[in-house]
């Protein structure tokens, strides 16, 4: 599956100038941008910043024509289709989806690199949607990445911060094949207001993990979450958000409000009860990832990185097992819960991890409703098909849990 691509072109000072011939690029997701910046310099030897999405042949993605609005300084040379294009503000929108503001951002990264003593020499944007923007910056110290966030993640980069200054997630070297587990790349600068400047992770996306490095993803993640059982209450005042006991119910609800919740009706007027059933099986709150599949860890043969941490929040450990088990057959998914159950009541005793497992586990797809529902509520109309099918796609989920 790929994409065809239409893109229409504003000029340096944001006046539309039309939109280039449409073309195909290999990769279906839509947020992907590194494709697209590379065929329109190829074929036309324009630079451009792709800004946002503008609308889609289909409801959703992947695939599709897809159309997208984007910015050159460049005078283009192919001639141009005449396009109407809705250029109006919009409250929601992202300080990297607006005219001059991918520009604003790779200023900011390299100015901050330069006072580190690293010239950058080359810029290539990598994605944008409305969860975050990227670049890699290549230096003559190596490559650094600037990710820039929306204010609902913007914990991320004091969060990867945190554990170096607190103990918390620090590379360990663990028994067995697990080499060493470190919670996030180094962050090089930070502004406050979404932009981080990350150092290089050397390695590849553990996507499509087997069951022996899920194990060791597990095992290295649980001395992260046990070492933050401790700190909660600071990674709380810090800005990480607490969804702990009670409090994820009514999260849940305040976010699912306006939305069709009946496929899941009868967990939600159950959901506080079965909160205070998981409370009892005696586990500590701490650290939760919130997505750790094995996409959102980096590993080189020699050490794993957690990646990625947006969606993290203060709650409970068992969430993170069960998304890290959700793409694996039972059996394995059994073993590799029993064994992070086994662990969790050596360091709790008399606790009871197993149960509050399948507790939470139609919880799981229904927080994560909640959490595509504060994606849509946050984002601009042009962009809700990445989000507005998934809502109600979770919550049948969630219903279909036992």
């Amino acid at each position: 599956m790929s994409r065809t691509v239409t893109l229409v072109l504003l000029d340096a000072t944001g006046r539309p100038l039309g939109a280039l011939p449409p073309f195909d690029v290999p990769e279906p997701w839509w947020q992907e941008a590194a494709s697209i910046v590379d065929t329109v310099r190829r074929r036309h030897g324009l630079e451009v910043a792709v800004l946002r999405l503008l609308g889609a042949d289909r409801p959703a993605p992947p695939g599709g024509h897809v159309r997208y609005l984007a910015q050159t300084a460049d005078a283009p040379a192919v001639p141009l289709e005449p396009v109407a294009v809705d250029l109006a503000p919009h409250p929601l929108r992202l300080p990297w989806a607006q005219a001059g503001g991918p520009d604003r951002s790779v200023a900011w990264a390299a100015g901050e690199l330069h006072r580190l003593g690293r010239r950058v020499t080359a810029v290539a944007q990598q994605r944008t949607w409305n969860l975050s923007a990227i670049w890699r910056l290549d230096t003559d110290h190596g490559p650094a990445w600037l990710k820039q966030l929306p204010p609902f993640a913007r914990h991320e980069p004091m969060l990867l911060a945190f554990p170096a200054d607190q103990g918390v997630g620090v590379g360990d070297d663990l028994p067995g094949d697990t080499n060493s587990l470190i919670n996030g790349p180094r962050v090089l600068a930070a502004d406050g207001e979404g932009r981080m400047l990350l150092e290089d992770v050397p390695g590849q996306d553990r996507y499509g993990a087997g069951e022996g490095e899920r194990a060791a993803i597990a095992a290295g993640h649980h001395l992260v979450q046990r070492r933050a059982c401790v700190v909660v209450g600071e990674l709380v005042a810090a800005g990480v958000p607490d969804l702990r006991g009670a409090g994820l119910a009514d999260w849940i609800r305040e976010r699912l409000a306006g939305h069709d919740v009946s496929a899941a009706a009868a967990l939600l007027d159950g959901l506080d009860r079965r909160l205070r059933q998981v409370g009892d099986c005696g586990l500590p709150d701490t650290l939760v990832h919130g997505d750790l599949h094995p996409g959102n860890v980096r590993g080189d043969g020699q050490r794993r990185v957690v990646i990625d941490w947006a969606d993290s929040f203060v709650g409970h450990p068992a969430f993170d097992i069960l998304r890290l088990t959700e793409d694996v057959d039972a059996d394995a998914a059994a073993r590799l819960v029993d064994a992070w159950a086994r662990r969790w009541r050596t360091d709790a005793p008399g606790s009871d991890p197993r149960r509050a497992v399948d507790l939470l586990r139609p919880v799981a797809p229904l927080r994560l409703a909640a959490v595509y529902a504060m994606f849509l509520a946050a984002i601009e109309p042009s962009e809700h098909p990445y989000h507005v099918h998934d809502v109600p796609a979770a919550l049948a989920r969630a219903a279909a849990t036992p």
